[in-house]
């Protein structure tokens, strides 16, 4: 029996200045760009990312699955000024949560413009809204108070610290109300 890929798999969505794509096979150069930064590893974690092949397999055995069959997953964040790539944003299945999660990361030189929240809140809402959850959580590291304040804007409530399993660092864990 092969698996049916999900209708919404293709989707791309757009914000006020952003494209949202699903990641692909063709962005392994951008997710080890943003893999390998100091900052994405720092409060992210490293993903053992260190060749083009590992961020190509990376896309493939972790992103792809998802998106073929749930319809939502990591999305690519691209400028629609200057078709730029600056970051990724997605809903996640992770292992040892019952809520999926949303995360993001942007290339540290398009921080501080507002791209990280207005892809967020277009994430939130295409999984509320076009898939039917209720719930979404987020966890962040200790020290990354401004994202703390971006999953606070975008409505969530720190609930708990947890330890994901196979890890070793407390995160904070916030939850849709």
């Amino acid at each position: 029996m092969s698996l049916e890929k999900h209708p919404s798999a293709n989707n791309i969505y757009e914000t006020e200045r952003l494209i949202l794509r699903p990641m692909s096979r063709e962005d392994k150069d951008f997710v080890f760009e943003l893999y390998n930064r100091p900052k994405f590893i720092q409060h992210i974690g490293n993903r053992n990312v260190n060749t083009i092949e590992d961020a190509e397999n990376y896309i493939l055995n972790r992103f792809a699955p998802q998106i073929e069959k749930r319809g939502y997953g990591n999305y690519l964040l691209v400028t629609k000024e200057g078709n730029e790539k600056v970051g990724a944003v997605g809903i996640f299945e992770r292992e040892g949560l019952d809520i999926v999660d949303i995360g993001y990361s942007l290339l540290e030189e398009f921080e501080g413009k507002g791209y990280a929240f207005e892809a967020a809140q277009k994430v939130k809402s295409i999984g509320m809204d076009e898939f039917g959850l209720t719930k979404i959580s987020a966890i962040i590291s200790k020290d990354n108070i401004s994202s703390q304040k971006l999953i606070e804007k975008l409505g969530l409530k720190f609930k708990k610290n947890v330890i994901l399993p196979g890890e070793t660092e407390e995160l904070n864990y916030y939850e849709t109300e």
